[in-house]
C-alpha cells in the first residue's frame, strides 16, 4: 500500500474539514446569545429540576414523534434502561438487539440485569428481521432495534414478530431524532422509544440528556416514577428507583435547537446525496450502503465500507479531512461481553463491515464545496488503483 501514502497537498488549496460542527454551531455572540436568554429563564425561576421548560420539551418531542407522552430522562443510556424498567425487564430476562451498535445499548439491557442476545444486521446496518425468531426463547421479553446512522430499522416484520410472541419493542432511536418509516416517526413504532441529545446528536445539548417516548400512559407514569426516585410526592415513595432527570437547563436550551430541527434535518439529507452522487463510482474501493425509498434517514452519521481504510484516515487527515469508525469492534467482542459467550464468526456481517466501517462529516454546516473536496480526496486516493471503465 506504499503507493497509496500522502504525497502532501499544497497549502493554498488544503481544507479543514471537521468531523464535529460545535464550533460552528455556537460561534458569534448571536447565537450564544439567543440561547442564553432560555437559561436565563431557568435561572430567574429557580426551577433547575423538572421545570415548566421540562414539560414544555416533552410536549414538543411527543409531538414531534407523533406520540401520547415523552418523558425527560437524564441520558441516552438512562432511556434505554428506564424504559425496560418500565415494561417490567429485568432478573434473568433477555433482550434482542444488535451488536453493531453502541456500547450503550447492550450496556443498558446489562443493567436492568437482562441478558442481550445479539442477531446480526443487513447492508444497511440496521438488524437483519430474518434472523430474530431463531434467537428467540421462552426468556425473551423485548427487542430493541436500532435506528442505526439515523436509519429506521424494518419496524413492520419486527413488530409482527414481537406480536407473534408477545413481546415488547423498544426503538434505540437515540440516533433518529426526525427519522421516517413507512410515514410514521421514529418513538412512535414500538411501546417504547429511546432517544439522546448527546452535544454531537442532530438535536444536541449541552451535555448528557434524554427521553423516552410512549403511546402508553401506564409506561409514562412508570417512567415518571423510575426517573425521580420513585416518589409519588415529595414525601412518599412507591419503589426505590433512580435520579435520572433531564436539568431544566438542557431543556430550555434543546427548546431553542429545536426551532432549527426542519433545517437541520434537511441539511444532513442533502449532503449526504451529495456524498452519495460525488462517490458512487468509486466500487469497488467504495461501498455506499443501500438506500431504501421507505424511509426518511436523518444521517446523524454517514457511514462508507471502505478498502484500505487504515491508510486512508491518515491520508484524509493530512488534507485536514477528520474522519471516525462507528464502531470498529462489534459489541459481542467487547471484553465487557466475553461472558455473553460469544466468538469471532457468530455475527458475520457485522463483523466484516466493522472492518471496512468509515463516517465522513456529514453536519449541517457543512458547505457543498467542502463536501466536494472530500470526495476528491478520497478520489485522489484511490486514483492509484485500477477503478473500473
Amino acid at each position: 500500500m506504499t503507493r497509496l501514502q500522502s504525497r502532501g497537498i499544497p497549502t493554498e488549496t488544503r481544507k479543514i474539514v471537521r468531523y464535529s460542527y460545535l464550533d460552528r454551531q455556537f460561534a458569534g455572540p448571536a447565537a450564544l446569545r439567543t440561547l442564553f436568554e432560555g437559561v436565563e429563564s431557568v435561572v430567574k425561576s429557580g426551577q433547575f429540576t423538572l421545570g415548566k421548560e421540562v414539560e414544555r420539551f416533552e410536549a414538543f418531542l411527543a409531538a414531534r414523534c407523533g406520540a401520547r407522552f415523552a418523558v425527560g430522562v437524564a441520558s441516552g443510556t438512562d432511556a434505554l434502561i428506564l424504559a425496560m424498567r418500565a415494561c417490567g425487564i429485568g432478573d434473568g430476562d433477555e433482550v434482542i438487539t444488535a451488536p453493531n451498535s453502541f456500547i450503550a445499548t447492550a450496556g443498558a439491557i446489562a443493567q436492568t440485569r437482562a441478558r442481550p442476545v445479539f442477531v446480526d444486521v443487513r447492508e444497511d446496518y440496521t438488524i437483519d428481521p430474518a434472523q430474530i425468531v431463531g434467537r428467540i426463547t421462552p426468556r425473551t421479553r423485548a427487542i430493541i432495534p436500532v435506528h442505526l446512522t439515523g436509519l429506521p430499522a424494518d419496524m413492520d416484520p419486527i413488530l409482527d414478530i414481537a406480536n407473534r410472541h408477545r413481546l415488547h419493542v423498544i426503538e434505540d432511536a437515540s440516533q433518529a431524532i426526525d427519522a421516517v418509516y413507512r410515514g410514521r416517526p421514529s418513538g412512535s413504532l414500538g411501546v417504547a422509544a429511546a432517544f439522546s441529545f448527546h452535544p454531537l446528536k442532530n438535536l444536541n445539548g449541552w451535555g448528557d440528556g434524554g427521553a423516552v417516548t410512549t403511546n402508553s400512559e401506564e409506561i409514562a407514569e412508570q417512567l415518571r416514577l423510575w426517573r425521580n426516585h420513585g416518589l409519588v410526592n415529595r414525601d412518599e415513595c412507591a419503589f426505590f428507583a433512580l435520579n435520572s432527570r433531564l436539568d431544566s437547563i438542557q431543556a430550555a436550551l434543546l427548546l431553542k435547537l429545536a426551532e432549527n430541527m426542519d433545517d437541520v434535518t434537511e441539511k444532513r439529507i442533502r449532503n449526504a446525496a451529495l456524498y452519495d452522487h460525488l462517490l458512487s463510482d468509486l466500487q469497488p474501493f467504495v461501498t455506499i450502503p443501500p438506500r431504501r425509498e421507505d424511509v426518511r434517514q436523518v444521517f446523524h452519521t454517514y457511514v462508507l465500507q471502505v478498502k484500505f481504510r487504515e491508510t486512508l484516515i491518515p491520508f484524509l487527515s493530512d488534507r485536514g479531512v477528520e474522519t471516525k469508525v462507528h464502531y470498529p469492534i462489534p459489541i459481542h467482542l467487547q471484553e465487557a461481553a466475553r461472558h455473553l459467550g460469544y466468538r469471532r464468526g457468530d455475527f458475520p456481517v457485522s463483523e466484516r463491515q466493522a472492518g471496512a466501517i468509515l463516517s465522513l462529516p456529514i453536519h449541517q454546516y457543512l458547505e457543498e464545496d467542502e463536501i466536494r473536496y472530500v470526495a476528491d480526496q478520497i478520489r485522489q486516493f484511490y486514483s492509484n488503483c485500477a477503478l473500473p471503465s
